[in-house]
């Protein structure tokens, strides 16, 4: 199996529910009443509901893992730009951009809220990999 080269590219998209924010406060332990809490959080900073960061964070790891080689992260540098919000469907998109030699390359890495054809970058960030063959 090939490793991951300049130029590749995987995506996925999920559609984020109170279901998959309520499983993964449970899954976490992350019970910040912003992602749990719809009357404290209607109150709050981002006036309602929002996912926990990570998770969409969780949808780049999945991209990374849709490229050639088997995938080890090495590093990951994450701005969080907007939030994601029950109902929003989050695109993550990664694009190997360069080999750093020794197996190693940096990705470029994006989440978007893409709800209405349009994307709003809620996650910007690049990621250092190990991309190896695959033996079987």
């Amino acid at each position: 199996m090939p490793v991951a080269a300049v130029g590749d590219d995987a995506e996925v998209q999920r559609e984020v529910t109170e279901e998959t924010i309520d499983r993964y406060a449970d899954l976490t332990g992350d019970e910040n009443r912003l992602h749990t809490d719809p009357e404290y959080a209607a109150e709050g900073f981002f006036g309602g509901v929002v996912a926990h960061g990570m998770l969409g964070a969780g949808l780049i790891s999945a991209a990374l893992a849709a490229l050639p080689g088997d995938i080890v992260y090495l590093s990951q540098d994450l701005d969080f730009e907007a939030p994601v919000r029950p109902g929003d469907t989050v695109r993550a998109t990664v694009e190997v951009v360069e080999g750093l030699g020794d197996d190693r390359v940096r990705v470029e890495t994006v989440a978007e809220v893409v709800d209405d054809g349009e994307g709003e970058t809620v996650i910007d960030g690049e990621a250092v990999l190990l991309s190896v063959p695959h033996e079987e």
